[in-house]
Order: structure tokens, then C-alpha cells, then sequence
């Protein structure tokens, strides 16, 4: 036992200790082209299995930013690593690709083995959502960096799609119609403005509101981002697929255009789908300008995917075989710019 080390913080035994508690999860995990597991020094994934003639690996990496703190102060823990996951497997989503495997990182003031175990079984979650292996992390306990009972998790993902395949925008088009795709609610974005709006209201993450269904607040906000991938991959094998957007960060004035050409822009039609009550809270209890909300939040769309009109319903048939509420929601026009009607 390296009894220095604990001196100072660190004890390399509860480390060993996540291993054992997380092998479960991470096997549960396992795909085609997975190889090996936890334990050595890099992830391992076998491309040639997959028989992919022009194979580009598509790769994303992100975090789920302060939604941490309300995890936090609920003390409920397994679920954001669902969050770390969706955030990156959406994203190489939006180019056509598989997400293949995750690796995940989390930091600790204090190793707890307990809750290292909860936040990576939710990892593991997300990827048995996603189809995708968890081939390897990292557990970094670090003393002094993090206030009592805080921690970090970030991940990366990498995706594969055929080069024929690859989605990128350049075939969107002016009479194009926007199929949105609902999201769970405020997914991982925009919690620090959300904060501020609880904080400045007086209310407790503990408090259970009556237009939230007597839910309680917080975890109404931990209710974990939407994984996409398996339906809308269904999608762009059946459909004529143009473009796909992820509404993250910015919502739709920053992540739509992100799809269009020059000189064109969208319409949106609100109505056209549920905005959840939770937004509608946060817009009283914040005061926010109505408008402002769709450059900050998602609004219920967590996803976007553009495609002629007369794909339309094949994908929302499909979508809806899946379990998911969509809708077309807008068009694309040659005007730029974001428009909310």
C-alpha cells in the first residue's frame, strides 16, 4: 500500500476498487470490433470488421458543463454519464456516422468507489444506447482541485461512415422541410443560466412543482439527454437524408445555419411541436424575452434533420416506430437567417 500517497490525498486501493466495481458495466458494453478490455494502456477497436469500403472515422469529444452542480445538489449520481455520452454520439451523428466507442475521464477531489461506479454505469448506458463499446477512461483523483463531493466527466467518441454516406450539409436545399426530432428537456445545456433562474426565483432543486406533474425540480433537470443514434441512423438508411443538426448549446439560431449554404435560412413554426413545461418555467421564472429562449434552450427539439418534403413522412414514420415524437417544424428558405413564426 502506498501509504505516502494517501498522505497526500490519494488512495491508490479505492482505485483499484473502481476497476473491480465498473469491468461489469464495461463489458456490457461490447460490440462488433470490440477488443480486449479495461485494463490496458490504449482502447482497442478492430475497423476492418465492420467491412466498410471508405471508411471516415467522424470524432467528437465534450462535457456536460454545470449540469454537474445539479447532480450535485440532488445527490444523484446515475445518470450524467448519460449525458457525457449522448453529447458526443449526437454530435458525430449529425455527419451520418456510427459512434463505434467511448472512452470516458473523470476527476475527483476523493475517490469514492460508490459513486465513480454509479457515474460509470451511466456511461455504460449511454453507450448500450448508442451501440457503441466503452473500450477505456480514466479515474483521476486530484486533492485540492475539487470542493467535497465534486467532480468532472468529459468523453470522446469516434464514429465511422461510409464516404458516399457522409452527411455534411451540401446537398440541403431551398423547399427542404425540417423534421424535429423531441428532446427529454433541457438535455446538457444552458445550465448556467438555469441556475441563476432557480437561484434568483427562491426555490429548492428538492421542490416539487405542481407544472412539472409534482415532479421535483431537480430532477426534472437531470432527466438525461436524448440519445439519438439507433432511430436516426434508421433514418438515413431509409431516407434521402440532407442534413441533420444537434441543438446543443445555442439552440437554434447557433446550430440549424450550421447545415445550410450561402444565402439560405430557416422558418420555424412554433406550435408545430411541444415546448415542455419546464422551459415555460424557466422563461416566467427568468423573465427571459420569449425569443431569447430559442437562442439559449432546445425548446423540446433535441434534433434536426433536413430532407425533401417528400421524405418527410417515411421519417417521421420511422422515428415514431422508435418511440419518438416528430414533426416537421420548418422548411428551409433563401432567406439567411433564423426565423421563429
Amino acid at each position: 500500500m502506498a501509504q505516502s500517497y494517501e498522505n497526500a490525498g490519494v488512495n491508490l486501493e479505492a482505485g483499484y476498487e473502481v476497476v473491480r466495481r465498473i469491468k461489469q458495466h464495461v463489458n456490457s458494453t461490447k460490440r462488433k470490433g470490440s477488443m480486449g478490455g479495461i485494463g490496458s494502456f490504449g482502447g482497442m477497436f478492430d475497423l476492418a470488421s465492420l467491412n466498410i469500403k471508405e471508411p471516415i472515422l467522424v470524432s467528437g469529444t465534450d462535457g456536460v458543463g454545470t449540469k454537474l452542480k445539479i447532480a450535485f445538489a440532488m445527490d444523484k449520481h446515475d445518470t450524467i454519464g448519460i449525458d457525457a455520452v449522448a453529447m458526443c454520439v449526437n454530435d458525430v451523428l449529425a455527419q451520418g456516422a456510427e459512434p463505434l466507442f467511448f472512452l470516458d475521464y473523470v476527476a475527483v477531489g476523493h475517490n469514492v468507489p460508490e459513486k465513480i461506479e454509479a457515474i460509470v454505469a451511466g456511461v455504460a448506458e449511454g453507450c448500450r444506447q448508442a451501440g457503441c463499446a466503452l473500450v477505456g477512461g480514466e479515474t483521476a483523483e486530484m486533492p485540492g482541485m475539487y470542493a467535497h463531493g465534486e467532480y468532472d466527466i468529459a468523453g470522446y467518441t469516434t464514429g465511422v461512415v461510409e464516404r458516399s454516406q457522409l452527411i455534411d450539409g451540401t446537398k440541403v436545399a431551398v423547399g427542404d422541410v425540417l423534421v424535429g426530432i423531441a428532446s427529454t428537456g433541457v438535455h446538457s445545456n444552458g445550465f448556467s443560466l438555469v441556475r441563476k433562474i432557480v437561484a434568483d426565483s427562491g426555490h429548492q432543486y428538492q421542490d416539487c412543482i405542481e407544472e412539472l406533474g409534482g415532479n421535483s425540480l431537480g430532477e426534472t433537470l437531470l432527466t438525461p439527454t436524448r440519445i439519438y443514434v439507433k432511430q436516426v441512423l434508421e433514418v438515413i438508411r431509409n431516407c434521402n437524408v440532407h442534413g441533420i443538426s444537434h441543438i446543443t448549446g445555442g439552440g437554434f439560431d447557433e446550430n440549424i445555419p450550421r447545415i445550410l449554404q450561402k444565402g439560405q435560412g430557416i422558418e420555424v413554426k412554433e406550435g408545430s411541436w411541444e415546448i415542455l413545461p419546464i422551459f415555460h418555467l424557466l422563461e416566467k421564472w427568468g423573465k427571459v424575452p420569449h425569443r431569447e429562449m430559442f437562442n439559449i434552450f432546445n425548446m423540446g427539439i433535441g434534433m434536426v434533420i433536413a430532407l425533401p418534403a417528400d421524405e418527410a413522412p417515411k421519417a417521421i414514420s420511422i422515428l415514431e416506430k422508435w418511440g419518438e415524437k416528430a414533426s416537421i417544424i420548418g422548411r428551409v428558405t433563401a432567406e439567411e437567417g433564423v426565423k421563429i413564426l
